[in-house]
């Protein structure tokens, strides 16, 4: 996955606009292939692995191998060391990787869980998250009756406009709520790289990064970049 402070290159005419994916003056390029090790690296992994490398190296900035190693249940004894084997073997070696080492590390997923914490923590302080004390059956419910009655299934917000009062009083029951962000109910527009300019409607979104479960979450990590 192309990512980083800025990700982009060349550009790229999507129907009448003009989408730019080059980076901006002065905007340092990291780009970073992110590979379970629950196996080992395929064909498509590998081209992935090179069309980031390209991208790195025409900007000649970094590539970074991180390793999502957080479903701890699934790993595959030996695939780490395949991967990075495997790309130093094509001839696109990490400039940044657990076994290359680099400033930006660790580079097992599983090992960065201090900054989830303190990003969940810069969320809720901020106000841009909140927790959330409902239970997996009334979530189900909640989806159940919105897709019996034909419409998308979202959250009702139930815990959105708690009271620190309130809020104290659950975590003395709940240690360990969810956290979701509090997403407004504007529909900005943004520019896709590929369908350009386009809207969703934010809410129904699934908002809850389930920070209970003690493991950072894919919506998390790609916001923070970490």
């Amino acid at each position: 996955m192309l990512a980083g402070p800025h990700v982009g290159a060349l550009g790229h005419r999507v129907g009448r606009r003009e989408a730019s994916l080059g980076p901006d003056p002065g905007v340092t390029v990291r780009v970073r292939f992110a590979p379970s090790p629950t196996g080992f690296l395929h064909l498509g992994g590998l081209r992935t692995a090179l069309y980031n490398y390209i991208f790195a190296k025409k900007h000649q900035e970094s590539f970074i191998l991180r390793l999502e190693d957080t479903d701890q249940s699934r790993l595959v004894p030996g695939a780490a060391e395949n991967i990075e084997d495997m790309l130093e073997w094509a001839g696109i070696p990490p400039d940044e990787s657990p076994r290359r080492g680099g400033p930006a590390g660790p580079y097992y997923q599983s090992q960065r869980l201090a900054l989830y914490a303190q990003a969940t923590e810069a969320l809720l302080k901020s106000g841009a998250a909140y927790p959330c004390f409902c239970s997996p059956q009334r979530l189900e419910l909640l989806k159940k009756e919105a897709l019996r009655s034909r419409q998308t299934p979202r959250y009702d917000n139930r815990c959105r406009n708690l009271s620190q009062a309130q809020v104290a009083q659950k975590l003395a029951t709940d240690p360990k709520p969810a956290i979701r962000f509090r997403l407004e109910e504007a529909v900005p527009a943004f520019q896709d790289l590929v369908y350009g300019w386009t809207q969703h409607e934010v809410a129904i979104l699934n908002s809850s990064l389930p920070e209970n479960s003690e493991k950072p979450v894919t919506t998390l990590r790609l916001l923070t970049g970490h």
